[in-house]
């Protein structure tokens, strides 16, 4: 949570250090906002075993499908990649690996025992037999965030942070709500 709120935060004032203004992101059109919010609830499911291992790959897919439902905006073709590395290593482990490592270096090595003990279908200890690791949750952000990350969750905050700053950058007067056409541009 920390992590989305940083990279938000941050994608905010760079969006006002170009000039940009909030009010573009009240003007947003996206498709499919309630498929996000699903894939985002699914992702918070109670449940163990197989049915959260369930919900979770569907809260990905759901995540994805909104996602390549707004690839023409700016940002989404990085939140898909992203995404799906991040369903990929998930689908392959049964889960995203963590490592040790990075759990240590990011100031959560108090997490260690409980992932060992109670890691499940979202996150566990990376092991010898996980696949994919290089997918997993091994690059370690230590405070104010404190929390391993993926390569995956680089490429979503980057797309997200884009979105944002190009979303402000329209709620500037003069600027377009949408990029021009370039089969229409010049045509009148």
């Amino acid at each position: 949570m920390r992590l989305i709120l940083t990279s938000v935060s941050i994608a905010i004032v760079i969006g006002y250090f170009a000039g940009g203004r909030l009010s573009g992101l009240a003007r947003l059109d996206l498709r499919w906002p309630a498929l996000a919010l699903v894939g985002v609830a699914l992702q918070f499911a109670p449940w163990s075993g197989m049915p959260g291992f369930i919900a979770l790959i569907l809260s990905f897919a759901g995540l994805i499908a909104f996602a390549l439902a707004n690839a023409k905006q700016a940002g989404f073709i990085l939140i898909v990649v992203g995404l799906a590395m991040n369903l990929t290593v998930i689908a392959v482990n049964s889960g995203m690996p963590v490592t040790r490592a990075s759990l240590v270096s990011s100031g959560q090595a108090d997490t260690l025992t409980s992932l060992v003990d109670d890691g499940g279908n979202k996150h566990h200890l990376a092991g010898p037999t996980d696949a994919l690791v290089v997918l997993g949750d091994w690059i370690p952000l230590g405070p104010p965030v404190r929390q391993s990350i993926s390569v995956g969750d680089i490429f979503v905050h980057a797309g997200l942070a884009w979105f944002i700053i190009v979303a402000m950058r329209r709620g500037r007067s003069g600027v377009p709500a949408s990029d021009p056409d370039p089969a229409t541009e010049g045509a009148s």
